[in-house]
């Protein structure tokens, strides 16, 4: 398991809103920290790699399990 320094329960919310919960997480954690971002939104990796690229930020890992998707995204 990756550490981590904040986390993001998103499960049971749809787009865009895991996408605006960690753009908020990332507001409040200092460069190079991670946030998990936990989501049952199929379509979030989707949202957070474009955001990720775009931002310049680094996903480290996606975690799939049966009806969830973990990440732990890098603050640049």
């Amino acid at each position: 398991m990756i550490e981590f320094d904040f986390e993001v329960d998103a499960s049971g919310l749809n787009c865009p809103l895991p996408l605006l919960r960690l753009k908020k997480a990332l507001t409040v954690i200092d460069s190079g920290a991670v946030v998990k971002v936990i989501t049952t939104d199929p379509a979030a990796h989707l949202d957070f790699g474009v955001f990720t690229e775009q931002a310049g930020h680094l996903i480290e890992s996606v975690v799939k399990e049966s009806e969830q998707q973990i990440f732990f995204i890098r603050k640049k």
